[in-house]
């Protein structure tokens, strides 16, 4: 008998948080009266000041987290900058021909070859790279007849 008195407490107990939550979905509110509508409003606005006051903190963590983050990304590009500034002070005070020692090696083995060979070539400075302008005014008519048929066409890639 004790259990079946629990049961229905705990059934009533039920039913009214089911009207509760349906209340709060904004579902059967024709039954209440002025004060149990002011009493709703007042648990609404409760909840949804709690719910604002647990996402604000949320969000004042990320921050901080944040802040964290990059007062460490700060350091190291700090810590890099320094270093990268060194390599290049290093690097700038030694002549390109002063290189450590596999490189000398390989500059002096080049240079002890090259020294009898060496004979200045003579160049033509308005030349580009692959292209010939004096080759290019030589062209048969078939080019220009060809370029007239496609558009232009630079020399270079006829």
């Amino acid at each position: 008998m004790n259990s079946y008195r629990e049961y229905l407490k705990v059934k009533a107990r039920f039913e009214v948080l089911q009207r509760t939550q349906r209340n709060f979905l904004g579902e059967d509110l024709g039954p209440l009266n002025t004060k149990e509508l002011e009493q709703l409003e007042r648990q609404l606005e409760s909840s949804l000041n709690q719910v604002r006051s647990t996402k604000t903190q949320f969000m004042l963590d990320q921050l901080a987290d944040l802040q964290n983050k990059e007062h460490m990304l700060l350091e190291a590009n700090r810590g890099l900058t320094i270093k990268l500034d060194e390599i290049s002070s290093r690097n700038s005070l030694r002549p390109p021909w002063e290189g450590d020692d596999q490189q000398n090696m390989s500059y002096g083995h080049h240079h002890a070859q090259s020294q009898g060979l060496f004979q200045p070539l003579e160049c033509n400075p308005t030349l580009q790279i692959g292209y010939n302008q004096v080759g290019s005014d030589q062209m048969t008519g078939t080019t220009q007849v060809t370029q007239q048929v496609h558009g232009f066409i630079p020399g270079w890639m006829l």
